[in-house]
């Protein structure tokens, strides 16, 4: 089967996903760039705003990338919070929960299963956390993923981090700390194991 028939193929059986997202779009107020593609069902609950660049590509299915990690993309915005999404930007299958500021660049990877908070969602107080009601003195802190960056399958992004231009976070590790233009993180929580190949010709 050559290339030209699976596309047409594929745009008919995600034709309806497609369809019901735009629907979720509007109705939730997001804005979304020119040629955005959805394989399978999002989740969205947008109290603040979403802006999405073009060419975005998102799978939310198991099928759509079965290797591992959920079967749903998740986007939640809470009140008064900002999500963006750069230009040629593809997740799969992950959960971002942004109570301030999450900036996503251009050219961004995101793995199966990788979680983004820029909130710690319940005090560290615990007799904050468990009264009732619970007292909602919560922190947050802005997260920032440059261009051309990658996040591998089943990491953890959390609150306050930046993730500089090329660099790669690797599989399931847990990033607490801001990492520099150009390195390879990983692990948990996550260090620097390496550089970027490649990067040194192309940086500015």
């Amino acid at each position: 089967m050559n290339g030209a028939v699976k596309k047409i193929l594929r745009f008919f059986y995600y034709f309806p996903s497609n369809v019901r997202n735009r629907i979720r779009y509007f109705f939730q107020g997001v804005r979304v760039g020119k040629e955005h593609e959805t394989k399978g069902s999002l989740y969205i609950k947008n109290r603040g705003e979403i802006v999405f660049g073009d060419r975005v590509r998102i799978n939310s299915s198991g099928k759509a990338n079965p290797i591992g990690g959920g079967d749903r993309t998740y986007l939640q915005v809470l009140k008064e919070a900002k999500l963006t999404i750069g230009n040629d930007v593809g997740l799969s299958n992950c959960a971002i929960t942004c109570g301030e500021q999450i900036a996503i660049g251009n050219f961004v990877r995101i793995g199966a299963g990788v979680k983004i908070y820029d909130t710690d969602f319940h005090s560290l107080n615990p007799f904050e956390r468990t009264a009732k009601p619970e007292i909602p003195n919560v922190v947050t802190k802005p997260i920032v993923i440059e261009d051309y960056a990658f996040i591998g399958a089943g990491s953890c992004i959390l609150k306050g981090v930046t993730i500089g231009k090329y660099s790669v976070v690797g599989a399931g590790s847990v990033v607490t700390k801001s990492i520099p233009t150009g390195e390879i993180w990983a692990g948990n929580p996550a260090k620097k194991i390496g550089m970027v190949p490649g990067v040194e010709p192309i940086s500015e």
